[in-house]
């Protein structure tokens, strides 16, 4: 019983320290395939890795911070944090205070950082669902809750947050208790809506066709996933070795968010990168065990929450770097470049300490 005690302990620094290491090596690999970019756009060799810097201390200040805040005030207040980062997703849509970048409206720019709502978004709507669905509810009320979050989300418009949204959100309220007839039928739904989304859309019907023939149109639509094997396919077993990556000049798009994985893979190999995937699964089941240890149900469905976005995440990122599934733009959790996504990860970090803490 000591032993087991001890353990439980331990778990919420186990889950620390593994965020931050993970945060880390990302720094390095942030630099590494910046370098030459930053240079050319910035002047200055180093510009990327100081912002992510800053981001990450920011990250784990914030993180210290929610692991010793009360559970019951976030409980309590729930629906303030999630009204308030609606109002920021509204806010993003409007012309003059969201910032449009490639065709989409993501983001705020606050002058010291720039901020994108969809990632507090997830955060906060995960603190909700988890209040929200300790009582029971059927699948309309459910279905009529996420519809807000999906058409704010499909307005900017970002498929790879709102399926992160959905599968977490899907999840969540499973185990909140729902029959196993409302995931089948949640199931067909999902499937109409998607394929609508894809069908009712070029570029997105463009991904569907690359992700299915790779070799089609190398040049335009298949380019960016044929400059990611590329890179996998140079790195062999042992890798080209730090710093020799090929394809972080100019040629690999996304290179220090989305594509990120794949300049590690070049540089470690198949050895480097099956490493960084274990640290990975380490943390995913640190967060699993957390949820599997508490009784209440708010702090179980919290747990679980967070539990299933960092697993989203990090599977959605590396299957697509593989291309099991189709390019999305999600980023790697707490190693791609970006202070909104790495922020929000070091939050939801934080309130899973502050759960194991409470086991």
């Amino acid at each position: 019983m000591l032993r087991s005690k001890g353990r439980h302990r331990r778990l919420p620094l186990a889950i620390l320290v593994v965020g931050i290491l993970v945060a880390c090596f990302g720094l390095i690999a942030i630099y590494d395939a910046s370098v030459v970019d930053a240079f050319r756009t910035f002047g200055d060799k180093f510009h990327y890795v100081k912002q992510q810097s800053t981001w990450i201390c920011i990250g784990v200040a914030v993180a210290l911070i929610t692991s010793v805040i009360p559970i019951r005030f976030l409980k309590d207040n729930a629906h303030i944090f999630y009204g308030f980062t609606l109002i920021l997703m509204v806010l993003v849509l409007i012309p003059g205070i969201g910032s449009k970048l490639l065709g989409a409206r993501r983001w705020i720019n606050l002058g010291f950082m720039v901020l994108q709502p969809s990632e507090l978004l997830k955060v906060s709507l995960a603190i909700y669902l988890a209040k929200w669905l300790e009582s029971e509810r059927d699948l309309k009320q459910f279905l009529a809750l996420l519809s807000v979050n999906l058409i704010l989300i499909m307005l900017q418009p970002d498929l790879g947050t709102a399926l992160i949204v959905i599968g977490m959100a899907f999840m969540t309220y499973y185990l909140s208790g729902a029959p196993i007839k409302v995931i089948f039928s949640f199931s067909a739904i999902l499937l109409v809506a998607i394929s609508l989304l894809i069908l009712l859309s070029p570029y997105r019907m463009d991904r569907l066709k690359t992700f299915m023939d790779p070799t089609n149109d190398p040049l335009g639509a298949s380019y960016h996933i044929n400059q990611v094997l590329y890179s996998l396919g140079s790195g062999g077993f042992g890798g080209v070795g730090l710093g020799r990556s090929r394809q972080k000049y100019a040629y690999l798009p996304e290179a220090t968010t989305d594509s990120i994985f794949a300049i590690i893979a070049e540089e470690f190999g198949f050895l480097g990168a099956s490493l960084l995937i274990g640290v990975l699964l380490s943390l995913l089941v640190a967060s699993f065990k957390v949820a599997l240890n508490v009784n209440d149900k708010f702090d179980k469905l919290l747990s679980s929450s967070i539990s299933l976005l960092f697993l989203i995440q990090i599977f959605v990122n590396l299957s697509s770097m593989v291309a099991l599934v189709p390019l999305t733009g999600v980023p790697l959790p707490f190693i791609s470049y970006g202070g909104s996504s790495l922020v929000t990860n070091f939050i939801a970090l934080g309130l899973l300490i502050n759960i194991a803490k409470r086991t």
